[in-house]
């Protein structure tokens, strides 16, 4: 951010009388709530600091750090004293003012938007330093910047500039949307990047599984070795790498022997690869199915990443790390995504639908669209009240992954101990509520 630019920000913020939200919500941002519609992002990334102004949203990441603490306890619901430029340079102080039940605390909250040493400093007011976003040693600059440090001041500068014609909203504005592009294509394209490396992965286990009629000859034939070797064990030499003789249709048959096998076991070896290839035949194509509907899925997916315009849209696909064991396990073999901070499972088939149902806790949320077959949704609660955010996106999501149809949703939705399994992953629920949802795009009406 340049002076002039930090000189209209600073006209602009004096129109505020309290600071009723500080908080970290990136490594080197945190966002400022003057009032209940609107936050300023302060960007302070060394060399490319910046101001934004945005709608509130939904806290995606808690940071605890002592600066984290130390922020939230003085500076939210703080009152605004003054806001000032020190030195007339590109640093940008509030003096504000925090009530506790024991005492009143002056204190300043500054923002050094200065290149390689942009920071953001909380001090007292003899300018003792209570805490910093970035903490500096002697090595590294004259100005120290650690706890219980004096802060030394910056040599002030000569500056002449007019920001009176900058329209700073408009520039705040602006400015957010653009880092939010940027931010949502650099994400979109991470998650892309793994979706088709899945996709691609999927496609080649589909493209090698053998024809049915391929198992089909391999039973037929194993299973004539097998006979074969049988009738002949008498005249089978050891160690020999292949059994040369007629059929029974007085044909000539050269059979391959495999190694490290003994003559009376060769019979077994035969019949044994007969039966896995009689197995495989019989239930090759459920493992087909189960793969073209992880593609459908993955399909699905990857439509929803590439048409998402905001973060929140794309961060229900970011993982997240779990704590439990036992849910790693769980979680490998099913479908997650994050809403808010919430674990959300989405069942790709019946069989995923009865496990959701088997793994499911009685306060966690079932989903499911009314009157049609559809993906279940389980949203992990943990006894929790759940947001209408979060059961909104989750039904958005539901529709998304079970209907191809464009056009309006009923999803029902109830607490897991209201809903019972009956045969062939059918259910039925009782005190359930509802909610609407739209799929997006060409409505097909048949």
């Amino acid at each position: 951010m340049n002076y002039s630019e930090l000189l209209a920000l600073q006209s602009h913020l004096k129109s505020f009388t309290n600071i009723y939200k500080a908080k970290r919500i990136d490594d080197n941002t945190i966002i400022l709530r003057f009032d209940k519609d609107f936050e300023y992002e302060f960007v302070m990334s060394r060399g490319n600091s910046a101001v934004y102004k945005t709608k509130q949203r939904t806290f995606l990441q808690n940071y605890n750090a002592p600066f984290d603490n130390l922020l939230e306890q003085l500076v939210t619901n703080s009152k605004i004293i003054s806001i000032d430029i020190v030195s007339n340079d590109r640093v940008l102080r509030f003096a504000l003012e925090s009530k506790n039940r024991y005492k009143t605390q002056t204190f300043y909250l500054q923002f050094e938007f200065t290149g390689k040493f942009t920071n953001i400093i909380i001090l007292n007011e003899d300018e003792t330093i209570i805490e910093a976003l970035r903490h500096i040693d002697s090595s590294k600059s004259f100005r120290v910047v650690r706890p219980n440090v004096k802060l030394m001041p910056l040599i002030p500068r000569v500056q002449k500039i007019d920001s009176s014609n900058i329209d700073i909203e408009s520039i705040l504005t602006q400015n957010y949307a653009k880092l939010e592009k940027s931010k949502i294509d650099n994400i979109k394209h991470k998650l892309l990047v793994s979706m088709l490396a899945k996709q691609k992965s999927l496609k080649n286990i589909l493209e090698s599984m053998p024809k049915i009629k391929e198992l089909e000859n391999d039973y037929r034939q194993n299973n004539l070795y097998g006979t074969i070797v049988l009738s002949n064990l008498h005249k089978m030499v050891p160690y020999s790498f292949k059994f040369d003789t007629f059929d029974f249709e007085s044909n000539p048959i050269s059979i391959p022997l495999p190694k490290n096998t003994t003559i009376n076991k060769m019979g077994n070896y035969f019949f044994d690869k007969a039966k896995k290839a009689k197995r495989k035949s019989l239930h090759i194509h459920i493992q087909k199915e189960n793969i073209n509907e992880k593609l459908d899925f993955l399909d699905t997916t990857i439509n929803l990443i590439k048409n998402a315009k905001e973060y929140e849209q794309l961060s229900f696909f970011i993982p997240q790390k779990s704590s439990k064991k036992k849910s790693k396990g769980i979680d490998e073999n099913l479908n997650v995504v994050w809403i808010e901070g919430y674990k959300v499972y989405i069942g790709r088939n019946k069989n995923e639908n009865k496990t959701l149902l088997e793994i499911s806790k009685a306060n966690d949320i079932w989903m499911h669209i009314r009157d049609i077959s559809s993906a279940h949704v389980i949203i992990k609660t943990d006894k929790q009240n759940i947001p209408h955010t979060i059961i909104q996106n989750a039904a958005h999501l539901c529709v998304e992954y079970s209907s191809k149809n464009a056009g309006d949703y009923i999803v029902d939705y109830t607490k897991r101990k209201f809903v019972k399994p009956s045969e062939d992953a059918n259910v039925f629920y009782t005190n359930y509520e509802s909610i609407a949802a739209r799929k997006e795009g060409i409505e097909i009406r048949t």
